[in-house]
């Protein structure tokens, strides 16, 4: 008699759900994390965490497949069972954004960079929710959103352990299930210190006019601190400064991608656009600007040369 094959427990399950993810099989990798939740729902006792994965993991098959609806039932039941887990809330965000319920997504890529203010997917999908509501709300739409939740400081100091335990080997591109995240970590109150000494002899140097030796220390300065906004508009405004144009670019790029309608950066972007020859940029650049502060008369008149030209 041919002997009765042995269930599968619910870690095999999931392990061969995330093998048939990674092979591209959604399908298969949905029908298989299912199966692992009803095993794993049947054990008296359970971590919810591990079960909180499992709807994460399940939801991301969802979100490959284009299901998104689901996606977002499978987010809010794996966020319940593990709260403020990454991985569901930069899932959810983008599935919601898939179905354009564009506040809900911003409230999450928000409270995404709570916990790590170094999630680039979290970075560009605050920048798009952003432009997205402007453009349907105008510039109050900040009023018109759910709140955002506080993440507790327990959550995010646990968060940076497992991140410091995963750091080593690095891997290139490290993604997870479509989630892809930078590689700069949260810097020391040491690097901080040193960053900001480094950043006001910058300024010194501004006010001297010694343009090239600021931008000296302002690269010293985001060596030790790479989040700090303003030592990239800083640097922005010493390359407009010496006509490195594409330079005060890329520096506008990174700050705007740690605060989406930082006013200094888009102006100055928009700047820097205009020598390029690239109005249609910097036309976008001004108007942007101008849903945040529409009475920027620095905007406004720049804006007014562009279009004369």
């Amino acid at each position: 008699m041919p002997q009765k094959q042995k269930a599968k427990s619910w870690t095999e399950l999931k392990q061969a759900g995330n093998e048939s993810f990674k092979a591209g099989q959604y399908g298969e990798a949905t029908r298989l994390y299912s199966q692992a939740i009803k095993e794993l729902d049947k054990l008296s006792k359970k971590n919810p965490e591990d079960l909180g994965i499992l709807y994460s993991n399940r939801a991301a098959s969802y979100l490959k497949d284009g299901n998104c609806a689901d996606c977002v039932k499978d987010c809010d039941m794996s966020l319940e069972l593990f709260p403020f887990n990454v991985k569901s809330l930069l899932r959810r965000a983008a599935a919601l954004e898939a179905l354009e319920r564009y506040r809900q997504a911003y409230v999450d890529y928000k409270t995404a960079l709570q916990i790590d203010c170094n999630i680039a997917a979290a970075h560009d999908g605050t920048n798009r929710m952003t432009k997205a509501l402007t453009e349907a709300d105008g510039p109050t739409w900040r009023e018109k959103l759910p709140p955002i939740p506080t993440v507790p400081l327990s959550v995010r100091e646990k968060f940076a352990q497992q991140a410091a335990g995963n750091a080593t080997p690095p891997k290139p591109a490290a993604q997870q299930n479509g989630i892809k995240q930078t590689k700069k970590a949260a810097p020391s109150d040491k690097d901080i210190k040193k960053a900001q000494l480094l950043k006001e002899e910058g300024n010194s140097l501004v006010k001297k006019g010694e343009h090239k030796k600021a931008i000296e220390k302002y690269s010293q300065s985001l060596k030790h601190n790479p989040t700090e906004v303003t030592t990239y508009t800083n640097r922005a405004l010493c390359y407009l400064s010496v006509k490195q144009y594409r330079d005060a670019v890329r520096d506008c790029d990174e700050a705007l991608m740690i605060d989406s309608s930082n006013i200094k950066a888009l102006y100055r972007r928009a700047q820097a656009h205009k020598e390029l020859k690239d109005v249609k940029a910097c036309v976008d650049d001004l108007n942007n600007l101008l849903k945040v502060e529409p009475k920027n008369t620095a905007a406004l008149k720049l804006l007014q040369e562009v279009k004369k030209k």
